[in-house]
């Protein structure tokens, strides 16, 4: 008799994509409990220190960043094929932007205060913008140009494993995958190498040390995700992709917001413009 194969693809009913879709809610959630706390508490110093609309949209386009793992899990179809790698690259182009945009805005900010500058007319919301704006829509052209010339689509493989069919996405032209995944590794080596050189500033424009850690753990997933991905077949190099945007997405959220959050929280004392500037402690040193 004719026995059928076995169809392997990501399930949300196996042990693996449930784990996956489970991490992925919980930490979409987390998010958006963080961004809730930002905006209840927008007033005080902390917040408005670390410009609050940036500070927004790196929320919202973090969730977003979690929730389009989803698209990754169950039977790939025409949609999900066409979605999942492009929705992925732009939005975490969005988040990097956000992030050298924040650098960038601390550099400024710091020059600003140096008597003479001409720097503060730069100050606002104009130049954050434009930069977020601006490295977008490379990317967006990117993923425009690949759904046009050759997009992904739902295929059955019958040679990587004998005696099963690996039901995936072909991606059509890998070319465009690595240049979308090559894009946003030079954003992210752009914001930390500046972020890096600023983390020295004083302290009341210290958020760039956190944008160095947060950049660092970015880099360290995504370069180990290389030769993983490479390495493994079927299912499974599609969880390795899916591990690689939870885990850079906590890393930011991580390194970036919960300090914030454990202050807005726990340590209201220290959420004082005082405090953000370093007075507090000048003042007990002198006492």
């Amino acid at each position: 008799m004719c026995l059928p194969k076995d169809v392997e693809f990501l399930s949300y009913l196996e042990p693996l994509g449930v784990a996956l879709t489970s991490t992925v809610i919980f930490c979409s959630f987390t998010t958006l409990s963080v961004l809730c706390i930002f905006v209840k508490y927008k007033d005080t110093a902390i917040v408005k220190a670390n410009n609050s609309d940036l500070t927004y949209c790196l929320l919202v386009s973090l969730s977003l960043s979690f929730l389009c793992s989803l698209l990754f899990i169950g039977e790939p179809k025409r949609l999900t094929c066409l979605l999942r790698q492009t929705a992925f690259g732009v939005i975490f182009v969005v988040c990097v932007s956000c992030i050298f945009a924040k650098t960038l805005m601390v550099i400024i900010a710091f020059r600003a205060t140096k008597p003479g500058s001409n720097m503060r007319k730069w100050l606002g919301p104009k130049i954050p913008a434009v930069v977020i704006v601006l490295c977008t829509c490379m990317q967006i052209f990117i993923c425009v140009f690949w759904i046009l010339h050759c997009p992904p689509f739902p295929e059955k493989n019958l040679k990587i494993k004998a005696g099963v069919i690996i039901f995936q996405c072909n991606e059509c032209l890998d070319v465009l995958l690595w240049a979308m995944l090559g894009y946003m590794g030079l954003l992210a080596c752009i914001s930390f190498i500046v972020a890096f050189l600023a983390r020295n500033l004083p302290d009341s424009f210290n958020e760039a040390k956190w944008i160095t850690f947060s950049m660092l753990i970015f880099l360290s997933v995504w370069i180990s995700f290389v030769p993983a991905y490479l390495s493994t077949q079927g299912k499974f190099m599609v969880a390795v992709e899916l591990f690689g945007i939870i885990s850079s997405s906590a890393g930011i959220l991580s390194c970036f917001f919960f300090p914030k959050c454990y202050i807005i929280l726990f340590r209201p004392d220290l959420n004082t413009r005082e405090s953000l500037l370093g007075k507090s402690t000048t003042q007990k040193t002198k006492t």
